[in-house]
């Protein structure tokens, strides 16, 4: 899904930040049939919200299941419950979910930050299973 895409190097042609990567890949994989300006807002999250807060891929995975599992307002839905257990499970493999910390112990190890989102991605997936 989602992963194999990111993996086959979805948006590196299009220089996609990491939450572009998620968002951008995800309308395609799960046809959210979000239009050009809405993707747009996904920009300024990449990079911890470019000061190495929470991690971009993940705020991204958010705005997908807000998009999969809100039919109205996030109260009368259980996107909350999906988002903690992508937070939850993300966290317990990688060890974080800031980007500060996620670069410090992932991205030298691989090239940029592509194993960081790729397990972003690998989770969102997990938890759109539940929801569909």
């Amino acid at each position: 899904m989602l992963k194999d895409l990111i993996e086959n190097g979805y948006g590196k042609d299009r220089k996609l930040n990491c939450a572009e990567k998620i968002l951008y890949g995800a309308n395609e994989v799960y046809n959210l049939n979000l239009d050009k300006e809405s993707l747009k807002l996904s920009a300024g999250f990449g990079g911890g919200m470019g000061v190495e807060s929470t991690c971009g891929a993940l705020t991204a995975a958010i705005m997908v299941l807000s998009k999969l599992a809100v039919e109205d307002t996030a109260h009368k839905s259980k996107v909350r419950d999906y988002t903690k257990t992508l937070l939850t499970q993300y966290e317990n493999e990688m060890g974080a979910i800031d980007c500060k910390t996620l670069k410090k112990k992932h991205k030298k190890l691989f090239s940029g930050c592509d194993k960081i989102i790729i397990k972003a991605a690998e989770h969102l997936d997990e938890t759109i299973k539940d929801i569909k």
